[in-house]
């Protein structure tokens, strides 16, 4: 194995585990201040303009109702209902899965960082930001699909016009 691909093959390995542990471990069995978590708490409420388990709910909603109704459209009147109360019923754990969130953060951030987190989504720049976050993620995928549209054909070619140049055809 090349030199090249070790180190590939050793970085794809570091950040799995360490995506895999960062997202296994946040604060699962960790005790936290319950004025860290307050901060985290207040850090998620300041910024939760994408309304995250709102639109997770209705995405959820509209997946059991497109899966009922494919296969029962007489009962697409009955299912709607359903659907509806069913959302009713879970709208209050919203907090709970904001909590969670807090907790992740309260795990990774001091109660002074958070305070300085919060005081900043505070702010009217803070608070421009935490409203154009949603959008300005979007954005910035649009961006690095393209790019990673073109780098890919563009990386293939260089990498085979390498091997052309070592005498490899493909």
């Amino acid at each position: 194995m090349t030199g090249t691909m070790m180190r590939i093959k050793a970085l794809v390995a570091v950040a799995l585990s360490a995506g895999t542990l960062a997202f296994a471990a946040p604060a699962m069995a960790q005790e936290l201040a319950p004025e860290q978590l307050a901060l985290a708490r207040q850090y998620i409420d300041l910024t939760d303009r994408a309304s995250v388990f709102e639109i997770t709910m209705v995405e959820i909603g509209i997946g059991t109702m497109r899966q009922i109704v494919q296969q029962n459209p007489e009962l697409t009147d009955k299912t709607d209902a359903a659907v509806g109360k069913v959302l009713e019923e879970y709208r209050a754990r919203k907090g709970d899965l904001l909590d969670q969130f807090a907790r992740v953060y309260a795990a990774r951030f001091t109660a002074a960082e958070l305070q300085e987190i919060v005081a900043f989504y505070s702010t009217d720049t803070g608070k421009k930001l935490a409203q154009a976050n949603t959008e300005v993620n979007a954005d910035l995928q649009s961006v690095l699909q393209v790019f990673t549209n073109n780098v890919r054909q563009e990386f293939f070619a260089k990498v085979r016009a390498e091997l052309r140049a070592q005498g490899v055809e493909l």
